[in-house]
């Protein structure tokens, strides 16, 4: 007769076993969020802003039973995916390209010719996991974080902020919002990072993993001969599919019964099929070009108005306001290259060191400032300086430099700087590549000579 000690070493040896299997049977690969100066809150108003943008520019599929089966598939799909749980939206782009994107916080877009590519329901499943593990591992801000972390001092000339709120870090950066920001240049080990979260977040939500491995064999056959959109948005990882497959023995397999098709997916399917082609405009390619590396329109004589930070200015209507308090950047569509500045103007605040006096000249407070952005940016070299000018009927100093231009080649910096009378230092800093800076010059001093202190 067995005793109730005994028993109980049997029970508990069961236990343990039961324990000790499961867990050898899921040796996933642990993941986590990188380095990120923004809160998990700041993702969702990063994204909520950006998605707004985006779909300014984006012809978005209004179909309600459609976008009711991408919206509940996704859910569904989010509802396992680990860590912050963001207010996630999916929604279907008009688009025949196959393609998919996320912005910080859960907004989300599968284009209309991702789900006509997919063969079962796991595979298109597997593209918006995909995506769910950007916006889990936040990638996007991630991506900001570090570029502000390796530009800071590059990125408008190194304004001091004081603060690392969401408008002047990405003010100081030159960063916008919409379809080509920084938020979507991922790395390809933020694309690798992805596929693993993904095939951990198909496998928890009882589908087959295995569809993320035949939707990129689908479209890697595709792309030979011919540019894949999706490939040209995320960077093919080395051994992507190698990777994927082994992450899907480590998660310990398919679940059982694993779910790999549905007949809603079918419906679907055929439901986009029979509806009129997308218009041509947004037909192979969900986004606009970027025109990063290529020269922005001319500013427009048109005039719009600036009014904050105890200033007020008016600049040209064709280019976008980024940032709040201390920092604001203004810049044209195309003005922003590789996360900088290229093209357009930052006007901020310089505290300069007293060393224990009550006040310094505006001579003495711009040669500071000069110091410090030529410390924080060695190709800079000063070329002009103390310059008479004056701004808003206060006494100003013009001077100019040049530096290396994100664009390539070397840029003119025009700096301007001016004292309040509570000692406060404004500077404005024109920034335009060598060779397009005669074309800037008048506006950058019409934007100036507009300023009006309050």
């Amino acid at each position: 007769m067995v005793s109730q000690n005994s028993r109980f070493v049997m029970i508990l040896g069961l236990i343990l076993a039961v324990v000790l299997t499961a867990y050898a049977a899921d040796s996933r690969t642990r993941l986590k969020p990188g380095w990120n100066l923004f809160s998990p809150q700041q993702d969702v108003e990063i994204g909520r802003e950006s998605a707004k943008q985006a779909e300014m520019q984006l012809p978005i599929l209004n179909d309600r039973q459609a976008a009711s089966y991408i919206g509940t598939l996704g859910k569904q799909l989010a509802s396992h995916a680990p860590g912050e749980k963001y207010p996630y939206q999916f929604k279907i782009v008009n688009d025949t390209a196959i393609n998919a994107f996320a912005l910080p916080g859960g907004f989300i877009y599968v284009n209309r010719g991702a789900i006509e590519a997919a063969d079962s329901e796991n595979q298109i499943a597997g593209v918006m996991a995909h995506e769910i593990g950007h916006v889990v591992l936040r990638h996007g801000t991630n991506q900001v974080s570090k570029a502000y972390l390796a530009q800071a001092p590059l990125a408008i000339l190194g304004g001091v902020l004081g603060s690392n709120s969401i408008g002047s870090v990405l003010a100081q950066l030159g960063v916008g919002f919409g379809l080509n920001s920084l938020f979507l240049k991922y790395s390809r080990d933020a694309e690798s990072q992805a596929d693993l979260m993904g095939t951990q977040i198909l496998h928890d939500s009882g589908y087959d993993p295995n569809g993320m491995v035949e939707f990129f064999e689908k479209i890697q056959a595709e792309s030979k001969g011919r540019a894949v959109q999706f490939f040209s948005d995320h960077p093919n990882p080395e051994n992507r599919i190698s990777n994927i497959q082994h992450e899907i023995e480590r998660v310990g397999g398919a679940p059982a019964n694993a779910r790999k098709d549905s007949t809603e997916f079918h419906t679907t399917k055929n439901l986009l099929a029979g509806l009129p082609a997308p218009p041509k405009s947004a037909r192979g390619a969900n986004r606009p070009a970027d025109t990063r590396n290529g020269k922005p329109a001319s500013p427009s004589g048109r005039l719009a108005t600036f009014s904050g930070n105890g200033l007020q200015f008016r600049y040209p209507d064709n280019w976008r306001q980024y940032g709040e308090g201390s920092a604001t950047t203004i810049a044209p569509d195309g003005g922003i290259a590789n996360g900088s500045l290229a093209y357009g103007m930052m006007i901020a605040e310089f505290e300069p060191d007293y060393h224990g006096q009550g006040r310094i000249s505006l001579d003495e407070a711009t040669d500071q400032l000069l110091n410090n952005l030529q410390k924080s940016n060695p190709n800079m070299r000063v070329t002009r300086n103390h310059e008479r000018t004056r701004v808003g009927g206060q006494a100003a100093l013009i001077a100019e430099a040049s530096n290396q231009s994100p664009a390539g080649g070397r840029e003119t910096d025009w700096i301007v700087t001016t004292m309040r009378g509570d000692g406060t230092m404004h500077y404005f800093v024109g920034v335009a590549p060598q060779n397009d800076f005669s074309n800037y010059r008048r506006p950058f001093e019409d934007i100036v000579d507009s300023v009006r202190f309050k």
